[in-house]
């Protein structure tokens, strides 16, 4: 499939006095997080690429905000069409400054529920689909010398939650990867920083953000007790985190990590403390599968 493009319309909000606008790269623009950010790189003045499975969920970006949007049809889980589009972005705009990998969606099972081809098509787009977006943009950004590289993970790419496991599965392993890539493209000048959020009122929970396995009735009352405990949990007002995104690619030094929200860093401090305190209790048997030194 090729990504089709539309430009066409109302000019766009114009860039700061004196500053360059960014260019932009986003997946998953048409809801959530990705809607929300897209259009407030928009109204900042900075172009964006804007991509989603459905050209039509985007189209309303182009009469708001005319030349200063591409609206492009991708679906991440084609590496054909992620390079094309990618690539087409770049031809359109003369470079990339920013790739946003940001789409993604949860697979609602237990372990023992989940199938594996479920979990397959969910890693398809949560993780190698994000390796597909890096991997066609890495030359484009290593050729200017410059980029920045974002990634939606979550919170729970640091502790995990029962009956989303695979989900959190996914977020640990886009963040090993982006950790990697960090230290791989720090000398040709590309910057790479995981967005973390922690629980937000989008629509990550609406059916088009989720996939359900079929359930047994063995895990029914545990499933209808941790649900009930995600009905009570604060959610964060989603419109208040731009500001943090555009703190991140206007440093010099951006962050590694970024977390957003004020729950997600006590969680995970709380988590962390209590893996050293396991590791730390059994450390000399950690220690004594050593063996001798060779």
């Amino acid at each position: 499939m090729t990504p089709q493009p539309h430009t066409a319309g109302a000019a766009g909000t114009a860039p700061a006095m004196g500053s360059t606008p960014k260019i932009w790269f986003i997946t998953g623009a048409s809801r959530g997080f990705g809607r929300v950010w897209t259009e407030a790189v928009l109204q900042r003045g900075d172009k964006v690429a804007a991509t989603a499975r459905q050209l039509a969920s985007i189209a309303d970006l182009t009469e708001k905000y005319g030349a200063n949007v591409l609206t492009l049809e991708l679906d991440v889980t084609n590496p054909a069409q992620v390079k094309t589009a990618v690539a087409q972005a770049h031809a359109h705009f003369g470079r990339l400054d920013v790739v946003f990998n940001n789409a993604g969606y949860s697979l609602v099972g237990t372990i023992e529920e989940a199938g594996l081809d479920d979990i397959r098509a969910m890693y398809d787009t949560n993780v190698y689909g994000a390796v597909s977006v890096i991997q066609a943009a890495l030359p484009f950004l290593r050729a200017q010398g410059s980029g920045h590289i974002l990634g939606t993970s979550s919170s729970l790419g640091h502790v995990t939650l029962p009956v989303i496991g695979y989900y959190c599965s996914s977020k640990w392993a886009f963040e090993a990867i982006h950790e990697s890539l960090a230290a791989e493209v720090a000398a040709f000048g590309i910057k790479v920083t995981i967005i973390e959020p922690g629980a937000y009122a989008t629509e990550f929970g609406s059916p088009e953000s989720l996939r359900f396995a079929p359930s047994l009735e063995a895990y029914a009352g545990f499933k209808n007790q941790f649900y009930a405990g995600l009905g009570t949990m604060e959610r964060g007002d989603p419109a208040a985190t731009p500001a943090a995104i555009f703190a991140v690619v206007d440093a010099a030094q951006p962050p590694l990590r970024l977390f957003l929200g004020s729950h997600a860093l006590p969680d995970t401090r709380t988590a962390y403390a209590k893996r050293l305190a396991t590791w730390e209790a059994w450390e000399s048997v950690s220690n004594a599968a050593q063996g001798a030194a060779n």
